[in-house]
């Protein structure tokens, strides 16, 4: 049978599920290209049959990760406007990501997930 393993994890702020090998796009996290993090903010575990859930988090759990690119994502654009006043403004930016790729889901007790 087919093992399904996967974790929900708080990045900067957002949770993210994840499984390992998968690449996902980030808010900027700080580091170059190439340099490898340790994620221990770790909400849910999940592995075959057994579900581990944190409260908030698991403290024995952890999620190694590369970064593989530091990029700029679409543009966003917020539009104000007033009516009879011929006022329009359309303002935009493009925010700051980071691509990275999942190395492992890990318990510390050494066990690989």
């Amino acid at each position: 049978m087919l093992s399904v393993k996967y974790a929900i994890v708080r990045i900067g702020g957002t949770q993210h599920k994840i499984s390992a090998g998968e690449i996902l796009e980030v808010d900027k996290l700080e580091g170059k290209k190439g340099q490898k993090l340790t994620l221990n903010e770790v909400l849910l575990l999940v592995d075959d049959q057994k579900v581990k859930i944190g409260q908030p988090i698991l403290k024995t759990a952890k999620v190694e990760i590369e970064i593989v690119d530091q990029i700029k994502g679409e543009k966003i654009r917020a539009a104000t406007f007033k009516a009879k006043a011929r006022e329009r403004k359309v303002k935009g930016f493009r925010p700051l990501l980071t691509r990275v790729k999942i190395l492992s889901i890990m318990e510390s007790s050494g066990k690989e997930n």
